[in-house]
């Protein structure tokens, strides 16, 4: 017994509605909500309040989390709705025969919001934007100071072939979704695809997971509606022709559809790829490396007169400056500790402004000397003292990470 399907049929069973009109409230009220949860932060902060005895600070916006307290909060109140509206439809349209129509129109609406994702989702991982590569600075921290999300991204971020591969796949998931004939295929393998990445979110505690976890449904719901897969795959039965019902029957509309359709995915796939090409030139990858870039060793480091020897105690003295991004570095002391500093530099009179990151203070207080690749020399002032520094370059494509590459044949594992 088909509970959902595409084709269509004059009279759903009882199941079949209450199942509809479940997934379709739940799934618009989710998108909905969603896009509009900062006009409800009112009423969502008053039931984390007195419903969950929420009495920590949190926000809306999550920074950068998609798995915050207000998003919890949300989907509370998503279920909630849900149940309510479900009960309330069920009573007042009890009498309805079919919903072929507004079924229709729920799964176009799926794949446009599956569309869309898998489309942003794949595209910045064929420009690795979203997992860059390991920095100068995440080269030098041990293993053990990561996060189980920076050890996924750093293990993501290796390679550009593997970042290709999953956001080819990605891409290719969504532009299946938009042919209702190939919409199968395309929900089976974003399912496939995005499994995999929902269960990453959970084994490394990526803050994703509820979204990741939605779009998988999204794309089964899609799936089932076909049963096709199903009886050849599984079942080893024949298959009939599968009618797709569409309430508009004229030709003439199709053909128009068609057309929007195909102007607004180049247009899409355009400004998308253009976008995130002009941001890989500068935040990728491929951006200009600022003057002194790299990571420069202290070999000898002079304060006020007196040499500083190279103690894994010493909480002053620098043992690396890391320079990865324009008019920044960190400096790693000799205990290992982090600093984040202002590091603007002037070639023409070899003056480089150095200052704490949130300090406001803006004048060149260092001058430097840097004859060829490999010396670096600092004299200046900071913090009421007086330093002299002399660097080596540490050649970041000797650590292992990036000088092993790829090879063909292997007489052991390197596993280091």
């Amino acid at each position: 017994m088909k509970l959902l399907t595409q084709e269509y049929k004059e009279h759903w069973n009882t199941v079949s509605k209450l199942i509809f009109r479940a997934l379709f409230t739940y799934f618009a009220l989710y998108i909905l909500l969603m896009l509009l949860n900062p006009l409800f932060e009112v009423p969502f902060r008053w039931i984390g309040k007195e419903v969950f005895k929420v009495n920590y600070e949190y926000e809306v916006s999550g920074n950068g989390s998609g798995d915050h307290t207000f998003a919890y909060l949300t989907l509370f109140v998503t279920v909630v709705l849900t149940l309510i509206t479900v009960v309330i439809w069920s009573i007042l349209d009890r009498n309805r025969k079919s919903y072929n129509m507004l079924f229709y129109w729920f799964l176009v609406f799926l794949r446009i919001v599956l569309v869309a994702v898998m489309l942003l989702y794949g595209f910045v991982k064929v420009f690795k934007l979203q997992f860059p590569s390991a920095s100068l600075t995440h080269l030098l921290d041990p293993l053990g100071d990561f996060s189980p999300m920076g050890l996924a991204w750093t293990y993501m971020g290796f390679s550009k072939g593997f970042n290709v591969f999953v956001g080819f796949m990605e891409v290719l998931g969504g532009l299946l979704l938009i042919p209702r004939r190939t919409q199968t295929l395309g929900s089976f393998i974003i399912i496939g695809v995005m499994t995999q990445v929902a269960m990453m979110n959970f084994c490394y505690d990526i803050p994703v997971k509820l979204f990741s976890i939605h779009l998988v449904l999204m794309a089964l719901v899609i799936f089932i509606t076909d049963d096709r897969f199903l009886k050849v795959f599984i079942k080893n039965k024949a298959v009939d022709v599968f009618t797709y019902y569409h309430p508009v029957k004229n030709n003439k509309y199709h053909k128009v559809i068609f057309w929007i359709k195909s102007i607004g995915l180049f247009i899409l796939v355009s400004l998308i790829s253009f976008n995130f090409y002009t941001t890989e030139s500068h935040r990728g990858n491929n951006r200009e490396k600022p003057l002194l870039y790299g990571i420069w060793e202290a070999s000898s480091f002079i304060k006020n007169g007196d040499t500083l020897q190279p103690l894994i105690t010493d909480n002053y003295r620098w043992r690396y400056l890391i320079v990865d991004l324009k008019d920044k570095a960190t400096v790693k002391t000799m205990d290992d500790l982090k600093y984040q500093y202002k590091f603007i530099t002037d070639s023409t009179s070899q003056k480089i402004m150095i200052h704490k990151k949130d300090s406001e203070t803006e004048h060149y207080n260092f001058s430097y000397k840097n004859p060829n690749s490999e010396f670096l020399e600092l004299d200046g002032i900071i913090d009421s003292d007086t330093l002299h520094i002399i660097f080596s370059r540490k050649d970041h494509e000797k650590f292992n990470l990036n000088s092993r590459g790829f090879n063909w044949i292997n007489e052991r594992p390197y596993n280091r």
